[in-house]
């Protein structure tokens, strides 16, 4: 069973490293922009089900350049990354949550809070966590870095894109 699954949020949130951490296990402390979309693949089993997730790492959103949400057309599920060490990539996801919602409301989605193994330096105050949580969306914290709660988030999701919990 494959599944397209988006990787979306601001500009340097972490999206490229998170999917390179699941799909091939891997860390770089090297930044690389990423320039339209960049696709990777990697099959899990999610209950039972073998399930290959079809990534699609979009660019990340800034002042100049805005998320296109017909990217997530045929889409089953999308993460929405947040970098816990700044703060206004809340409002980004956020804005692009209420985006995503009008075009493709029964989108499975998580928001992932990325750099947890950062969280000393972290700029999100209860506000922000209020802010995300208002959203309805479920949240994960998790570590590119490290690789804490990568896999769990995508079996999640997974679990989601199934019908599940």
């Amino acid at each position: 069973m494959n599944k397209k699954v988006c990787m979306i949020g601001a500009f340097a949130a972490g999206k490229t490293s998170l999917v390179q951490r699941f799909a091939k296990g891997v860390f770089s402390e090297k930044y690389h922009t990423t320039v339209g979309v960049r696709i990777e693949k990697k099959s899990l089993e999610v209950d039972g089900t073998e399930m290959t997730f079809i990534l699609w790492d979009l660019h990340g959103e800034d002042d100049f350049q805005k998320v296109r949400v017909n990217y997530l057309k045929g889409a089953a599920g999308c993460f929405y990354v947040v970098d816990g060490t700044r703060a206004e990539t809340v409002s980004v996801a956020l804005d692009l949550i209420e985006r995503v919602r009008v075009e493709h409301p029964n989108l499975a989605s998580i928001i992932l809070l990325n750099k947890i193994d950062c969280d000393t330096i972290w700029e999100l105050a209860d506000h922000d966590f209020n802010r995300l949580e208002e959203s309805g969306t479920p949240i994960m914290r998790v570590s590119a870095k490290t690789g804490e709660s990568v896999d769990e988030a995508f079996m999640t999701l997974g679990r989601h894109m199934l019908g599940g919990t």
